[in-house]
């Protein structure tokens, strides 16, 4: 069946559910929505048997849903209508969401529902939910949806407040005035729940240090304490730590508020700059005096569900042990951190949760020398578990936007990912796994395929490509580690079609060896089980001789550092070159610029247009 998506952009949900379909058969073309000129052009070209907006913020044309059967993929409950419905979700503490497929009509979110899945709601950044439970529901229902609009057979029920099951209802649109923290009032728990609500877009606007700023990136921090609510005690790895009536949080990023400006979301530290200065930097381990009470590191709701027995070894001073970690329950326990390892038997976990999935230099360093340290510990396998939300997607574009001088920066970031990447790349001590929990893009894909086995969460989306940033050529050794997976005939069609791939699709080409895990607890588990096995199997020396030797081969046949030198070579072209693409592309996806067309490799419907032009 011939489908349009007519999305907002090609989000993580647009991308989830294009895999999908496209896997099912059916022929799907994107169109991003710019206009309604725009909009009814694409489908007088492509004449779609059906259209599916998976991201919108405006209503689709009357002249294409009175002509057209049209899906829209309401992020909400059935009946409930209105903008920002997730994150009335999270500011009114449901127990449980969900997401409706409804035909567009007249009325906005007020068409027959085609179908519908819910959720139960857990206390974590809208982001976060959006790109798992919100999305896994989509799925569903879109799937649903399709399935039963091909049957011909199927009626759509009229949303009916009448009916006992029908709970949502139509509320107004969520302004900042309802997210306003009032620091000397909100507990911790209404404090993360209104940052939670606003992460991604648009943030909670506050004051601090004189100015105003957008809050994003939260979680609690159960052992310091200050006695100014809402102000700054602390600070770690580029997050600052706030005081709040029962607690305290860690906030990982700040969006400056400068009017007529654009505005640049940045790491908290780097955001406000020298108004740190007289803020401490603690370590997750660290013992501190009494008048900021005991702040011995622990671990994140994250870790919910690990075993006591685990080794937690703290990123900033890796030679610092926890025995015997005993996890709270509520906020005694938790703190930030963006790197941990974990050791269990002679298996090793590393941790690196990056915001976005974004990395860099300096998160980059870091790993890195988690990473080597943790090559120096008595285990014979690491399994490299990246986010919950995030595997990686490379180099942190915001933070290049910011410096001082962008292409230096940028230089700088690509030479930190590619150290990060060759230590594992030639790690000769020890089996690696990569463990790929959440999406991966760009660098991120190709530092991944830097471990021995590569393993990823059915739901995983991999975008194993760099041109859509300005025509970037990218590095991180992918013309050496893509093709030993894939081949060459294939490296180059992912890299050049710059579309997603799923992880059923990324295990049948090779480039990544196995998918499974409904959940993510599921994954987790068949992880620990693999690393176990691995560890303990009596063919472990011969494998990692074989591991040994064929790297060996390799570089006799080409070393790594030419592969990094021809890569770079391109990179300089985009970062210092006469061609400004990289530069205005990363200017465009940093401050969210909207899309002016739809390209090409994207809308299937223009590219045959224009070949019969």
């Amino acid at each position: 069946m011939k489908i349009l998506f007519l999305t907002h952009s090609f989000n993580s949900l647009a991308q989830r559910l294009y895999i999908e379909l496209a896997r099912r058969g059916h022929e799907v073309s994107i169109e991003f929505d710019i206009n309604d000129a725009v909009t009814v052009q694409a489908v007088e070209l492509y004449r779609p048997e059906l259209i599916v907006a998976p991201f919108l913020k405006r209503a689709i044309p009357e002249a294409v849903w009175r002509n057209h059967v049209c899906f829209v993929v309401h992020p909400g409950i059935v009946g409930d209508r209105g903008p920002s419905a997730l994150d009335w979700a999270i500011m009114r503490d449901c127990a449980e969401w969900g997401v409706t497929v409804l035909q567009a009509s007249g009325e906005m979110d007020g068409g027959d529902i085609w179908a519908a899945e819910t959720f139960p709601m857990r206390l974590a950044k809208k982001s976060s939910l959006y790109r798992n439970e919100v999305i896994e529901a989509a799925v569903r229902a879109v799937l649903a949806a399709v399935e039963r609009f091909q049957s011909k057979d199927f009626k759509p029920q009229p949303l009916d407040y009448s009916r006992p099951d029908v709970l949502g209802r139509l509320h107004a649109p969520i302004r900042q005035g309802d997210r306003s923290i009032d620091w000397r009032r909100d507990d911790t728990r209404t404090v993360l729940r209104k940052i939670h609500a606003a992460d991604g877009f648009p943030g909670v606007l506050d004051t601090l240090c004189g100015g105003e700023y957008y809050l994003f990136d939260a979680c609690a921090e159960g052992t310091l304490r200050g006695n100014q609510p809402g102000g700054i005690i602390a600070q770690r790895n580029g997050a600052i730590c706030r005081a709040t009536l029962d607690g305290a949080v860690w906030i990982g990023h700040l969006k400056h508020k400068i009017d007529g400006e654009l505005a640049l979301k940045l790491p908290a530290a780097l955001a406000l700059g020298e108004h740190l200065a007289d803020v401490p930097e603690v370590s997750p381990n660290s013992m501190l005096n009494l008048d900021y009470p005991l702040g011995v590191g622990r671990v994140s709701t994250r870790h919910v569900g690990l075993k006591p027995d685990l080794q937690i070894i703290d990123s900033v001073s890796t030679a610092s042990v926890i025995e015997q970690t005993e996890l709270k329950s509520a906020y005694g326990g938790e703190t930030f951190r963006d790197i941990w390892f974990e050791q269990k038997n002679n298996v090793g976990y590393l941790h690196f949760d990056f915001y976005n999935g974004a990395m860099s230099s300096e998160q980059c360093e870091r790993l890195r020398e988690a990473y080597l340290a943790a090559t120096q510990r008595d285990v014979r396998v690491i399994v490299l578990m990246g986010g919950a939300d995030f595997w990686s997607n490379g180099i942190h574009l915001n933070c290049i936007e910011a410096a001082a001088s962008p292409a230096d920066e940028s230089w700088r970031n690509i030479n930190a990912m590619n150290d990060l990447t060759r230590a594992i790349a030639a790690t000769g001590s020890q089996l690696t796994i990569a463990a790929l929990q959440g999406n991966a893009g760009a660098g991120g894909v190709f530092l991944s395929l830097a471990a021995d086995h590569v393993y990823a969460r059915e739901g995983v989306v991999f975008n194993p490509h760099y041109k859509g940033m300005g025509n970037l050529y990218g590095s991180e050794y992918w013309t050496y580690l893509l093709p030993r997976r894939v081949g060459e005939e294939k490296a180059a069609a992912l890299t050049q079609n710059r579309l997603p791939v799923g992880a059923a699709e990324a295990r049948e080409i090779g480039l990544i060896d196995g998918c499974f895990g409904i959940d993510r607890a599921d994954f987790l588990a068949r992880i620990e089980q693999i690393a176990e096995g691995l560890a303990a199997s009596p063919d472990y020396p011969a494998l990692l001789q074989e591991k040994v030797a064929r790297r060996e081969r390799d570089e006799l046949e080409k070393q790594l550092d030419t592969y990094r030198a021809e890569e770079l070579q391109q990179m300089k072209l985009n970062f210092y070159g006469f061609d400004p693409s990289y530069h205005v592309a990363r200017y465009n996806f940093v401050y969210k610029i909207p899309h002016a067309w739809t390209p090409l490799y994207l809308a299937r419907h223009r590219r045959i247009a224009s070949a019969r032009a």
